[in-house]
């Protein structure tokens, strides 16, 4: 009862005129800013910080707060209509979602991902707002060997993501493991693959040059491919009585995957090395795993879209925990928020509950605030997205590529990250063309910075034991369960074969 006491009067300070205003404008600016190739809630509330410092603290962490709710939301939106992700959290949107929007059914894959969204953000806040002392906790307990399991469990998806042909999925594995080592190691500090001595290479790859190269610059020369140049449009109605029918298909099919990203996305974002991103594309991969028709993903299954859109705004609820509770960042995102408050003279950490109840409080009322408005705002604005889909191809192709050309130049400001996104667009045609599988190669470049270091401090802690990941009371079972699901194709196909020669023996 105490804490929906402080909750009521959090709601109540983010209703004043003041935040209302701040949190409808956040929420529409960060709607755009998220489908900006290139841009992102980073960039968004970094530019808009400064903007900030004219009105009070606690509207000024409200306002900031709100363009990271709706840039959540905004991403999913250029990944399903022009196939580019909006930024890194939404890459695992475009894997079904750009099916759908090219089979005609745009406006299921937009309301499921903004229903996903709002689902996903509203269990996040109860989380929040409930567990916040105890989940601050047990992110702290989380160390290398925990992590490394986390990734490890994360990794075993990837063979359910690759469809049947196991050794196509390892080789895109290991592809997009060679390329997240490029660059500078982070413990010894030396640098790793830098082709011709290329100076661009040392500051890595970065992810979302390589996710417009590949779902931008890739999807418009493989329609390019398919049309034989012919003038198409993508078919896109639009209409009050169909957004009611694909809400209620959107929930009956992606249910299941919209649960998932709820729970794992906020497990994955209070954890400091891990993120939106990374809970987003693990929640894709087990809401593939567990469905009932696991080859409908990657072909216009909603469930596809409701999982990555659940988790990415679920995991940005969970990022803000450990930065108040703890004083340390969950993402990118939250470390220029702390800054923020430190330059206001808030100082996070437990006793910012007890000294500062009202700017807490009041910034967990505004999450519930900005989710219900970000879902308003967003549904207001499908007509507009829909509208993007009647123009001819031949009005898009030129459009998809200006666009993927400045995301790809914005994130690091360097034309050698263009070069490569074009490298990267022209690559994955290619290896689209043999039939290779793109979403683990993807993933891999997004968990391996994360799991090549947890794995050596692990294997430093324990000089060289590789144990230490099963005799950790975490760390262990959930290892256990990564090696099981890593093992389980194999197991099928042995007892599939079995079943085999028993018929034909018959």
């Amino acid at each position: 009862m105490e804490i929906l006491g402080l909750l009521s009067d959090g709601v109540m300070v983010s209703l004043m005129p003041i935040n209302v205003m701040l949190i409808l404008i956040g929420v529409t600016l960060g709607l755009f800013i998220g489908a900006m190739p290139g841009l992102g809630s980073v960039n968004g509330v970094a530019i808009l910080l400064p903007i900030t410092f004219l009105v009070p603290p606690n509207s000024a962490i409200i306002f900031l707060a709100a363009i990271y709710y709706g840039a959540m939301y905004g991403g999913a939106i250029s990944s399903i209509t022009l196939g580019i992700p909006g930024a890194s959290t939404a890459v695992a949107t475009t894997f079904d979602g750009r099916p759908l929007a090219l089979s005609g059914r745009a406006s299921l894959a937009l309301v499921t991902a903004a229903l996903a969204s709002f689902i996903g953000g509203t269990i996040s806040n109860v989380l929040f707002t409930v567990f916040a002392p105890l989940l601050a906790t047990v992110a702290l307990i989380f160390g290398p060997p925990e992590i490394f399991a986390l990734m490890l469990l994360a990794f075993a998806t990837f063979v359910g993501l690759g469809g049947d042909d196991i050794p196509k999925t390892i080789f895109s594995i290991c592809l997009g493991l060679v390329f997240a080592a490029v660059g500078f190691d982070e413990i010894s500090g030396a640098p790793r693959l830098i082709l011709f001595d290329i100076n661009g290479f040392l500051h890595g790859i970065n992810f979302l040059v390589l996710a417009i190269g590949v779902y931008g610059i890739g999807e418009m020369i493989w329609t390019i491919e398919n049309t034989r140049g012919e003038i198409t449009t993508t078919e896109a109605k639009m209409s009050l009585k169909g957004i009611v029918r694909d809400s209620k298909e959107g929930m009956r099919r992606g249910w299941k995957g919209t649960m998932i990203g709820s729970f794992l996305g906020f497990f994955v974002g209070i954890l400091p090395a891990a993120g939106a991103t990374p809970g987003s594309l693990m929640s894709y991969g087990v809401a593939k795993l567990v469905a009932k028709n696991p080859k409908e993903f990657g072909k216009g299954h909603p469930g596809g879209v409701a999982a990555p859109e659940a988790a990415n705004n679920s995991a940005s609820t969970g990022s803000m925990l450990p930065m108040l509770t703890l004083g340390i960042p969950g993402s990118p995102t939250t470390a220029i928020l702390l800054g923020g408050m430190v330059i206001w003279g808030l100082t996070p950490g437990p006793r910012l509950f007890t000294e500062q109840p009202d700017f807490v409080w009041g910034l967990i009322g505004s999450f519930y605030i900005s989710n219900v408005f970000a879902l308003l705002v967003n549904l207001a604005f499908i007509p507009l997205f829909i509208w993007m889909l009647r123009m001819p191809f031949t009005v898009l192709a030129p459009l998809i590529f200006v666009l993927s050309v400045v995301g790809g130049y914005a994130a690091t400001q360097d034309m050698h990250d263009v070069w490569l996104m074009l490298v990267f667009g022209f690559g994955a045609f290619f290896l689209r063309k043999l039939d290779y599988p793109l979403a683990p190669a993807v993933l891999a470049i997004v968990l391996g910075p994360i799991a090549e270091p947890t794995l050596r401090q692990s294997l430093l802690l324990s000089s060289g034991d590789a144990s230490i990941f099963l005799t950790r009371p975490i760390a262990g079972p959930i290892t256990v369960i990564a090696i099981i699901l890593i093992l389980l194709p194999v197991i099928k196909a042995v007892v599939t074969r079995m079943r085999g020669s028993r018929e034909n023996a018959a």
